[in-house]
């Protein structure tokens, strides 16, 4: 797949207005955002409601944590959790789809969901440092700030697919505590490996939608799918990068997109910070065609499939791959 002298720039569109209830402003944000979820699966927002005073405060207490020397971090490795929470070391995933001769993701990350008793997939309690103040609180208070975020998102995925602005509504709410939000240091690439090295292979995501917060570094890059070439997702500070997900694109009869994207690891001599937000809905919701995505005669594209089901088989692909083991 190579470089044409094209350009494909990831849409970016101003939420506020939806957000505070302008009805003009949200007609406008709900086309953006169809024309977005139809044509790339990819787009940023911003004029959200997260402050920027605690993104500044939570990429502190990331790059805190993932200065960490390795045994300490090692104390509260996913390796160790009953529902896969924690810490994983680089290489401990492979997301590539498309080389099969690709390495191992070149990240290292901290995972948690919301805490819950140890139950089914996914559910149970986090693993947190204990020598680091203040990095819980911190994380959870973002968590809580992202979730809503996402929450608002789905209703204007409703609103975009001519739904009732609360028909995701609990479908988002995580009443099985399946939200992931995953946080990522990509470390820094020698000159000469540079563009040859993946921090994340190419690949989609496995839920319904994702909510990234990058830093400025970049790396993130979208497969532009007419032309088959990929083109770099330009950091915009505070923004949020939305992608549709392999779930959504299920529930549209394909007429959302969940598109192929990876990390680039660039020759920097930083380490490039990200977290993304993953809200993978409720497990045992039945992922069908949506009436409004079924035109007069077509039939849906794919059969039914049970949330929990469907993302037990991408984890266990995507850790497989990397050699890990995964508790389902």
């Amino acid at each position: 797949m190579g470089s044409l002298p094209i350009a494909v720039n990831t849409p970016v569109i101003d939420i506020s207005g939806y957000l505070a209830g302008v009805p003009q402003a949200r007609d406008y944000v709900v086309k953006r955002f169809r024309d977005a979820c139809e044509n790339q699966g990819f787009l940023q927002v911003i004029g959200h409601a997260v402050p920027t005073d605690l993104q500044t405060r939570y990429f502190a207490a990331l790059a805190d944590f993932f200065s960490l020397p390795v045994a300490q971090k090692k104390a509260i490795a996913q390796a160790k959790s009953p529902c896969n929470r924690g810490w994983e070391h680089i290489g401990a995933q492979k997301l590539e789809q498309i080389d099969q001769h690709a390495t191992a993701d070149q990240k290292e990350s901290f995972s948690i969901h919301q805490e819950r008793p140890l139950g089914r997939f996914l559910q149970g309690p986090n693993q947190w440092p204990d020598n680091l103040p203040n990095f819980k609180e911190v994380y959870l208070e973002y968590f809580a700030a992202v979730h809503d975020l996402s929450k608002s998102l789905f209703g204007l995925m409703a609103l975009s697919l001519d739904l009732p602005e609360d028909y995701f509504a609990d479908f988002a709410s995580d009443p099985d505590g399946t939200c992931l939000c995953r946080a990522h240091r990509y470390p820094p690439t020698p000159p000469d490996l540079e563009n040859r090295t993946r921090g994340v292979g190419a690949h989609t995501d496995f839920g319904a939608m994702t909510l990234l917060l990058q830093d400025t570094v970049g790396g993130l890059e979208v497969l532009h799918n007419p032309t088959n070439t990929w083109h770099a997702v330009t950091p915009i500070k505070g923004a949020y990068v939305i992608n549709i997900g392999d779930m959504m694109q299920r529930w549209t009869n394909d007429r959302y997109k969940s598109t192929m994207h990876r990390v680039i690891s660039p020759a920097t001599h930083k380490d490039r910070y990200s977290c993304a937000f993953f809200n993978n809905g409720v497990l045992d919701k039945i992922i069908e065609c949506i009436p409004t995505c079924l035109e007069p005669g077509e039939k849906p594209h794919y059969e039914p499939v049970r949330v929990e089901d469907h993302l037990k088989s991408r984890y266990l692909q995507s850790y497989s791959a990397g050699g890990t083991k995964l508790k389902v």
